[in-house]
């Protein structure tokens, strides 16, 4: 009896999934005709219950255009696979009860956004180049981010139970041609412990009173944008007379941000500081949580006496390391004023690969002082505390710490274990996801349009439904 109601139910499941590309094959038809002559927007897949129209894999397409990279069609075959997928994820995620919160949704927008005001020049050279606000397309986007989140968070739920053990990764490696094992370069594992100087009140008041000096001029009558562009220090905002453009809470400091919605448009703020120095603003215009001012910074400049200081601090430190009283890591998250580097016991991440957050660094891919710097030393060893300008331009003292060095060599598990065994790891989540979609690809309905079935990424998807 069992037998039967399951075969019967199969039979059902299959012929409701034939009713349905019936009805979305007649769809799509009927809408790609009515759009020749009606310019509507058209569909360009279903999957499941789900549409994905062209004017979806557009919008997408001015984002990665948006964010500055080169003009690509074919990049829109990889649009339509990735919503496909995101479609199927998110089909799943409902059944499975997988959500995220509005919260989470509104941090990944604006992470998003900043990044493409930044590679844009601007929020109103973005908004040109969208031919919307911000304001707008953030509502237009919301739903589409909202989905990829919650796909990303059922697709960890798919692979959450994968591990991997030593015995595997040795059948991985062992699986790999001997020709086509990777050839590592010289890599170095390097930590370090950065001070800055911590000025005191009475060697701020110069830089205070100089930009106090400004605003005093401003109220005198004095063109702000003209100040600006002779005298503020911020190089991103100085050519334009110190204008930011419009910005969000989330896009400033939280001191500028506390100040700029503080003030009503034409308002000229009193001098304050955050850690980029001291500021005079004034608001130009507020609309709805967005808000566009223009500034005047003056940077706060260490003295001689704030860096002998640090470096008085730093040789302390370092002799407490060496004298073993104290470990490296341990002094790193005490007292590393660079908080890159100081939560992961001091060491360097190599920024290639951040994923993984591996300390194995290429020498190749070091930056040029600190390959410098630990060129002869020996493993297990320190450079004493030494004067450093960082990438912004800020002074401080440092001292580095080799922890480990490796020759150049092909790869083996026993000095490249950690490195295979991500390799590994990420081969058997690739191939449980694999699966995963193989299954839901032979029982979903997909229907993708002429414009795309050309896409050899795309071919795996059709092949399912033959």
């Amino acid at each position: 009896m069992i037998e039967i109601l399951e075969r019967d139910l199969l039979l059902i499941q299959e012929q409701m999934r034939k009713t349905l590309g019936i009805i979305f094959s007649l769809l799509i038809t009927g809408l790609t005709t009515y759009s020749q002559t009606k310019s509507l927007d058209k569909i360009a897949a279903v999957v499941g219950g789900a549409i994905i129209l062209k004017s979806d894999v557009e919008m997408q397409y001015a984002q990665h255009l948006a964010q500055g990279n080169q003009d690509n069609p074919d990049l829109k075959c990889y649009l339509v696979q990735q919503m496909l997928t995101q479609k199927l994820l998110s089909q799943q995620a409902i059944i499975d009860s997988v959500t995220v919160t509005e919260d989470q949704v509104e941090d990944e927008i604006n992470r998003r956004l900043r990044v493409m005001t930044s590679r844009a020049g601007g929020q109103e050279r973005l908004e040109q180049f969208l031919n919307r606000s911000l304001i707008q397309y953030k509502d237009e986007i919301r739903p589409d981010i909202k989905e990829q989140l919650i796909a990303n968070k059922m697709q960890g739920t798919i692979t959450e139970k994968v591990t991997i053990t030593p015995l595997e990764v040795k059948r991985f490696f062992d699986s790999i041609p001997a020709d086509s094992l990777d050839y590592y370069n010289a890599e170095v594992e390097v930590g370090q412990i950065v001070g800055y100087p911590k000025l005191t009140k009475e060697e701020k008041e110069t830089f205070k009173d100089k930009a106090e000096s400004f605003r005093l001029r401003i109220k005198g009558g004095e063109d702000f944008a003209t100040l600006a562009r002779l005298y503020s220090e911020d190089p991103g905002s100085a050519a334009e007379g110190g204008d930011l453009g419009f910005m969000d809470r989330t896009m400033l400091v939280k001191e500028f941000a506390a100040m700029a919605f503080k003030l009503k448009p034409g308002e000229l703020s009193p001098v304050f500081e955050t850690e980029y120095g001291f500021h005079v603003l004034q608001v130009l215009e507020r609309r709805g949580e967005q808000v566009r001012v223009r500034h005047i910074l003056i940077k706060i400049e260490p003295t001689s006496t704030s860096l002998e200081r640090t470096k008085t601090h730093l040789d302390s430190i370092y002799k407490q390391i060496v004298d073993k009283k104290i470990s490296f890591s341990t002094a790193a998250s005490l007292y590393s004023d660079d908080n890159e580097t100081k939560f992961n016991g001091g060491m360097l991440i190599n920024t290639e690969d951040v994923q993984s957050r591996t300390t194995y660094i290429p020498t190749d891919k070091l930056d040029p002082t600190v390959f410098l710097s630990i060129d002869t030393m020996k493993a297990g060893t320190y450079s004493k505390p030494d004067l450093f300008t960082d990438r912004t331009g800020k002074q401080g003292y440092r001292f580095l710490y080799l922890k480990s060095r490796t020759e150049p060599h092909k790869a083996n598990l026993n000095q490249d274990f950690p490195k295979i065994k991500e390799i590994a790891y990420q081969d058997k989540i690739n191939k449980s996801l694999s699966e995963w979609f193989e299954k839901r690809r032979k029982s979903t309905y997909i229907k993708i349009d002429p414009e795309y079935q050309n896409c050899s990424s795309l071919k795996i998807w059709t092949k399912a439904q033959e």
